[in-house]
């Protein structure tokens, strides 16, 4: 792995999904919040501040993806320690399988919400390791909701592809919020305003964190909940949801150590993923022959099994014996020699978990040698396509990603239970220093949006800001595979279709394969590099820009 190459063919754009910066980095999904961040850098705050302030930013200016309503999970290396933040949501006191007709209840409407993290996991972290007056945090937000933000093309096409989900829902409380006049999409340009989402955000501001979850914005949203059917109550509000610090889980890929979060997060799935491919014959990863797409493929099904028929919840059962078997080197030496020329018959042959949910990731590191990566969602797109009245966010419905048939499952849809996750943030380092902070959106495909990130990286030499833009595949535990078809030879999709995968041939620069924001602190020289996904509509920037500006 050489880093002169890897390092030194960063190539900043004019567009600024590539920057390149002397004093820190902020990535993420949305222009205006990656200038909330660059915004806490240049008032003298740490990584976390610009972090949250940033977090606090997206949930104004990409609605569809994350807000006040859903849940947030991080890494972060603070002070010469790396910590894992595992911020679940809980599931309400009321909400027991007897009282759920049909799990359609759980996917869209009130009754799919459970209790957001989201606020406690930012005034933790700012409580814990930001520097900053909290209100300054929160100024950046509040002026986005006042003020507004043009729609862009991307929030155009989801609005259309949900407008009939929005629609179907009982008193169209998210379409009165989210949609034109209630009732189409907004189109690209216009200025969307958020004055009720504005004033709660201010609350929050001078009253701390804490008026999220009690006094009179939890009983507007009980009394929210109770008209509409739903099961979240101001006590389970009161019973605040604050994030849980966990040991990060840790492997090497080659040349560096790779620091991720561990259950319920998704981290031991990227790193069974990339210990699988530490003994694939180096080749495969470096050549666009047909059969090295197969045997990664394969990876990729391999790993994500493992994934879904190995859960458990760190708070009920012990984790780390089950993590050192599922992650040795013996285990995932057998798990590589068992990818041949075919595919494995042995491996199911259906899908049985549909995955169509949204994410945002935010990354920033600061020049005191402080990073945090930020995975933040309210599940589906537009989550439970309801808002919370008089209050302006949309409520998630992580609901859905519960057992609701088998009791024994560890994630077994029970109150005060937490939902299984798919994120994935990783903090990588290079000979023990501190060197790239990066994450992704995508739900089950987030394993492998961000091993592919990282193979073309260590083992391809590319920088971080071609890796990120690179064709992009995944293949599911039955087979589908998702591949951006027009950035790949015709031969390698008439071979993969005549392997036996069933092909799902997406768009160029699919929206569905993931989101890689990243920031890198060169060690060839003293500068920040920062990367935000070419599929969405974020940008990178940093403190002392030398390329372009936010």
């Amino acid at each position: 792995m050489d880093l002169n190459i890897i390092e030194g063919r960063f190539a900043p754009s004019e567009d600024n999904k590539c920057a390149i910066a002397s004093d820190g980095m902020v990535s993420t999904a949305f222009p205006q919040a990656t200038q909330a961040g660059v915004d806490m850098l240049r008032k003298g705050g740490n990584a976390i501040d610009a972090a949250c302030a940033a977090a606090f930013a997206l949930g104004v200016c990409e609605p569809q993806a994350s807000g006040l309503g859903g849940q947030s999970h991080a890494i972060l290396h603070f002070q010469g320690k790396t910590i894992a933040l595992d911020g679940s949501s809980r599931v309400p006191s009321l909400a027991h399988l007897d009282q759920i007709v049909g799990n359609h209840q759980l996917i869209k409407g009130h009754r799919a919400t459970t209790v957001p993290s989201t606020p406690a996991v930012l005034g933790y972290l700012h409580f814990r390791y930001g520097s900053l007056d909290w209100s300054a945090i929160l100024q950046p937000a509040i002026q986005l909701a006042s003020d507004g933000y043009r729609i862009t093309q991307l929030q155009h096409d989801l609005q259309k592809r949900e407008l009939k989900s929005f629609l179907k829902i009982p008193g169209q409380s998210g379409a009165q919020y989210f949609l034109k006049e209630g009732k189409r999409a907004y189109e690209v340009g216009d200025l969307f305003k958020q004055p009720d989402l504005a004033r709660l955000l201010e609350k929050i501001a001078w009253h701390g964190v804490k008026a999220f979850y009690t006094g009179s914005v939890a009983e507007q949203i009980d009394q929210d909940m109770r008209q509409h059917g739903g099961f979240l109550r101001a006590e389970d509000l009161a019973h605040i949801p604050w994030p849980v610090e966990r040991k990060p889980l840790r492997r090497n890929y080659r040349s560096i150590k790779v620091f991720t979060c561990p259950p319920p997060s998704a981290g031991r799935t990227l790193l069974l993923m990339l210990q699988i491919l530490k003994y694939l014959p180096p080749h495969l990863l470096l050549e666009r022959d047909p059969k090295s797409f197969h045997f990664i493929a394969e990876a990729f099904r391999k790993a994500l099994l493992n994934h879904k028929e190995r859960p458990f919840d760190p708070n009920v059962y012990p984790q780390l014996p089950d993590d050192k078997k599922l992650l040795s080197s013996d285990y995932a030496r057998r798990l590589s020699a068992s990818i041949c020329d075919v595919i494995d018959a042995s491996l199911p042959s259906q899908d049985i978990y549909p995955s169509q949910y949204d994410t945002t990731h935010l990354s920033v590191m600061d020049n005191q040698g402080n990073a945090i990566g930020i995975t933040q969602s309210i599940e589906l797109v537009y989550g439970s396509k309801t808002a919370a009245t008089g209050l302006g966010f949309l409520y998630n419905n992580y609901m859905s990603s519960l057992e609701f048939n088998d009791p024994s499952h560890p994630y077994y849809l029970r109150p005060n239970a937490i939902p299984w996750s798919s994120v994935a943030p990783i903090i990588c380092f290079y000979k023990d220093k501190l060197w790239l902070v990066a994450g992704s959106p995508g739900s089950e495909r987030i394993f492998s949006t961000m091993s592919q990130f990282l193979f073309h990286i260590v083992d391809g030499g590319m920088p971080i800001s071609q890796a990120m833009t690179y064709p992009r595949f995944h293949c599911s535990v039955g087979g589908t595979l998702s591949i951006e078809a027009d950035r790949f030879p015709p031969e390698v999709l008439d071979y993969l279709q005549s392997a036996g995968y069933k092909m799902d041939l997406r768009e160029p620069y699919s929206f569905y394969l993931g989101a890689v924001h990243a920031a890198l602190k060169c060690q060839t020289s003293t500068l920040f590099q920062g990367v935000a996904e070419i599929r969405r509509d974020g940008s990178a920037a940093g403190v002392s820009n030398l390329y372009g500006s936010v």
